[in-house]
């Protein structure tokens, strides 16, 4: 199945990856944005070590900046300088980060934009977040505050930016909510969050985890049955639901990106099949 959706996917990786994404890089187009998280048991040189793989690759890094993490300025600062030295600062994804109580000065991804730092260090390009289905943990006019003032924050900045979701496993909120997004008059890009292809029980972990809708009714749309864990699923029918409904003068620019739970392997020659039919 060919879509416009898949014309420009994105993909994600950990710092853990590294030999993962050179097994993959065959069958990975070349350029294509690759995420690097900004994960509690990383550190600065194995996230930097997979950004410098992504750019060996011929690929375009993407490195997390989670705010909450960060224990103070030096910090963002040496971590954007790496990158920077490496090549790799042009495009980042600014995300609030997991600690409940920010570790240092910044509580969420806006605050790291405005500090200005970022194009000092060669940032052209700011990824930020965007909830569909809400947060477990965040109200949601809270999260639509949050979204205005980071999309404000960017253009103050003159920064470009990217809006990228939380995954799901049903079209419906999705599309729903990116219309309310334009309806904000925000008009950045948008990359719907999609989980690659991996076990059936990992995936539902993974969805309880960050609190998307995975009720009986959505993973049987889905593809999948919360009776019966075994075996592997993949996005076909999400991606076909995403294609069918998606009408560029309502929802603008959008494409896909995917989390690679099952690994980059699995997933990027999933989406090369999946293109080819």
């Amino acid at each position: 199945m060919s879509t416009t959706l898949l014309t420009d996917f994105s993909l994600e990786m950990t710092g853990k990856d590294v030999d993962d994404l050179r097994a993959a890089a065959s069958v990975i187009p070349a350029g294509t944005r690759i995420n690097v998280t900004f994960l509690g048991n990383e550190d600065l040189p194995m996230r930097l070590a997979a950004a410098k793989a992504v750019l060996e690759g011929g690929f375009t890094p993407v490195p997390h900046i989670s705010a909450r993490r960060l224990h103070d300025q030096a910090e963002l600062e040496a971590y954007l300088g790496a990158l920077r030295d490496a090549g790799a600062s042009g495009s980042v994804f600014a995300v609030g980060g997991d600690p409940a109580t920010p570790e240092g000065p910044y509580a969420d991804s806006e605050s790291v934009i405005r500090t200005g730092l970022l194009s000092r260090y060669g940032v052209r390009h700011v990824s930020i977040a965007g909830y569909p289905e809400g947060h477990p943990d965040i109200p949601d006019d809270v999260l639509w505050a949050a979204l205005r003032g980071k999309a404000a924050a960017l253009k103050e900045q003159g920064l470009e930016g990217t809006i990228i979701t939380q995954f799901s496993f049903d079209e419906e909120p999705v599309l729903a909510w990116i219309e309310r997004v334009r309806a904000e008059g925000i008009d950045l890009p948008i990359r719907i969050g999609v989980p690659g292809p991996a076990g059936v029980k990992r995936l539902i972990g993974f969805a309880r985890r960050f609190g998307i809708g995975a009720n009986a009714m959505i993973v049987k749309k889905y593809g999948f049955s919360l009776t019966n864990l075994i075996g592997t699923a993949g996005p076909d029918k999400l991606i076909g639901a995403l294609a069918a409904g998606y009408d560029p003068a309502r929802h603008g620019r959008v494409h896909l990106h995917f989390y690679t739970f099952g690994g980059l392997t699995a997933t990027s020659e999933w989406i090369r099949d999946f293109r080819a039919q």
